[in-house]
């Protein structure tokens, strides 16, 4: 009888002692975990490279989102913007470590497809920022509408210009959707808008670096020494092709409108060797990528489709607060 009274009572207590092993081993969610995960959320933000003023803006609108959400990212990616295989490779191995989400600036619009199928086969889902992907595996687009920052750099040109002109088109690489947008929004409203344009080099590509656009721009100055606009549609081609136009004695001679920022093309508009810079918000992409894939994880709604902006500043509005903003966006939080 006393061992059936003692079984009796020890029933309820091994029972509460299941559930508190239960509760521990499980853990509880915080803000930035899934449910029944402990951990904070793992989030891969592989940008196209990481060397241009560029992505370091991309990485700290990533960071102020990771910190705010209170989520940890993991930032990674190719040196060159030309390196698919380690592109490709990088996205492999955020897939195998098991992370919870990936951000990605695809390289290449093709090549990066079936990475990215086979994270979202395996339960991660991506958000696409920057540039373009073909094929509709991935949960959310988060940049620029690029066609429409190649029509404000075409009607800036087509403006200084008075319509009457010949025209230098260095284009970036093959492969990359968000330059190919550029491109194609300035070429088709030179030709919409401004027939009196005849364009002396439209295939001419600038390639990764700094170093090869410069390359490029030199030769095409040295041929059509005569030309009376240039346009770039990125960071690199831009300052490459400035260097060649400067080096040339061509500066403040032929109008040249670029794409994004960085100090030395701030202080290229400021002196007049630059007519426009076409500039994007990498701060805000950057933010809002991950704050995307934070929402989508945590069972809100998101957009398939997110547009981040897209400004032309010149040396009459450079000084303003909004062109100041992209101009020289606040960097120091990966200091922090």
């Amino acid at each position: 009888m006393k061992f059936r009274r003692s079984f009796r009572h020890t029933i309820p207590c091994l029972i509460l002692l299941a559930a508190a092993m239960a509760a521990t081993a499980c853990g509880r969610t915080d803000s930035g975990s899934k449910p029944g995960v402990s951990r904070p959320l793992k989030i891969a933000v592989i940008p196209k490279g990481t060397t241009h003023e560029f992505w370091k803006s991309i990485h700290a609108g990533a960071l102020q989102a990771a910190r705010e959400l209170g989520v940890e990212i993991i930032w990674k990616g190719p040196q060159k913007e030309d390196d698919r295989a380690q592109q490709i490779t990088v996205v492999e191995d955020v897939i195998s470590r098991g992370v919870d989400g990936i951000v990605l600036a695809p390289l290449d619009d093709r090549a990066l497809i079936r990475p990215v199928q086979d994270a979202m086969r395996d339960k991660i889902p991506v958000v696409i920022v920057d540039s373009g992907l073909q094929g509709k595996d991935y949960i959310s687009f988060v940049a620029t509408d690029n066609y429409q920052g190649g029509v404000l750099a075409g009607r800036r040109m087509g403006s200084l210009l008075g319509g009457q002109g010949r025209i230098l088109v260095i284009r970036y690489q093959s492969g990359s959707a968000s330059t190919t947008e550029r491109e194609r929004g300035f070429l088709e409203t030179l030709e919409r808008e401004f027939p009196g344009l005849t364009l002396l080099a439209k295939d001419q590509y600038a390639g990764p670096t700094t170093e090869t656009a410069y390359q490029i721009a030199e030769n095409l100055l040295s041929r059509f020494h005569d030309a009376d606009g240039l346009f770039c549609p990125n960071e690199s081609s831009t300052f490459g092709a400035l260097r060649a136009v400067q080096e040339a004695g061509l500066a403040g001679k032929i109008r040249f409108v670029g794409f994004d920022s960085s100090p030395k093309l701030v202080q290229a508009l400021a002196d007049g060797d630059l007519d426009g810079l076409v500039l994007q918000n990498p701060v805000k992409m950057g933010y809002l990528g991950v704050r995307t894939i934070v929402q989508y994880l945590r069972g809100e709604t998101i957009a398939q489709l997110i547009d981040t902006g897209v400004t032309l500043v010149t040396k009459d509005n450079m000084a303003s607060a909004e062109a100041k903003s992209l101009l020289t966006p606040d960097l120091s939080i990966l200091d922090r």
